[in-house]
């Protein structure tokens, strides 16, 4: 090949390298952190002391408690007051962190069920079927449960009477789930390919290059490219998700969920980052000292001769 050919084989390969880093990234969280239960618990598990998830999650629970509440309009006003003041206080127990980790073990099972299942399968409980699908909802009634028992020991009256009905919270919606269903699979392929293949890309990138140093150099800023790229999605995902919040959602229990969620791929973001910039930095200056050497070393040039002059 020629060195024109090679310059422009060895371009190619590591611009695709960038590109496929931040998707591969993205594939490889998807996978084998939020499809893996022992890793998705421990992310969700610190969410159970944020001040912003336990109103959210003691207002939900609250709301399904008083719609079961039959009484006259005197105590409507003292039994809401002391259900939402049962709810938050339970929110602060060691129960209810043993009843968040249940919730969250019940959804991320729910979820993967479902988007693992066959298209002819159900997908859970709850909403209108797309495509076969129907929507993954969570219930809380055990929740309820614990604040019904705490409103009694607290001789709220006629506590003993509520009646804990199913109080459920949709977790996927039947057209998200058909589309994560379409993807699931690929993303599984993906998540070990992608980024096997951007690091191969970039390895030959820099072998095929006739000047390798500066080839390394492209590598690394193209690697903090795509860390950049990356920290751009995950900031847009932020911000799409809590703009098309419902309305009976916590914008800021749903900003706490979501940057748990998405805590590794920002310290992939300042990895990448730091790696690029490191490895681009590192080459750039080496071949700077190189050239300085062999310039230092190169014997200096000879002086000229005058030319001699002939006696007529």
């Amino acid at each position: 090949m020629s060195h024109r050919a090679r310059g422009a084989l060895s371009a190619v390969l590591t611009a695709l390298a960038c590109l496929l880093t931040p998707v591969g990234a993205l594939a490889a969280w998807a996978t084998y952190e939020l499809a893996d239960r022992t890793r998705y618990e421990a992310v969700m598990a610190p969410l159970a002391t944020d001040p912003a998830v336990r109103e959210a999650l003691a207002d939900a629970v609250a709301a399904g408690v008083l719609r079961e509440v039959r009484v006259g309009p005197p105590l409507r006003g003292p039994v809401r007051e002391f259900t939402h003041d049962a709810a938050r206080s339970f929110t602060q127990t060691e129960a209810f962190r043993t009843a968040w980790h249940m919730v969250n073990r019940a959804a991320h099972d729910a979820v993967l069920t479902a988007v693992r299942a066959d298209d002819t399968e159900s997908g859970g409980a709850g909403g209108p079927g797309v495509g076969g699908a129907r929507a993954v909802t969570l219930d809380l009634a055990p929740v309820g449960e614990r604040v019904k028992r705490q409103l009694v020991r607290d001789h709220v009256p006629f506590a003993h009477r509520i009646p804990v009905a199913r109080t459920e919270v949709e977790v996927l919606s039947a057209t998200e789930l058909v589309q994560l269903r379409k993807g699931y699979r690929v993303l599984e392929i993906a998540a070990f390919w992608l980024p096997v293949g951007a690091l191969a890309l970039a390895a030959g990138g820099v072998l095929v290059a006739t000047q390798r140093r500066r080839a390394v150099c492209a590598t690394g800023l193209g690697a903090a490219l795509g860390g950049a790229l990356l920290g751009v999605a995950v900031a847009l995902g932020r911000h799409l998700t809590l703009a098309d919040l419902p309305p009976d959602v916590s914008p800021a229990a749903a900003g706490a969920v979501y940057d748990a969620l998405t805590a590794t791929l920002r310290t992939v973001t300042w990895g990448l980052l730091l790696l690029g910039t490191t490895v681009a930095a590192t080459a750039w200056l080496t071949g700077h000292l190189v050239r300085h050497r062999r310039a230092s070393a190169a014997p200096p040039p000879a002086p000229a001769e005058e030319p001699t002059r002939a006696r007529a």
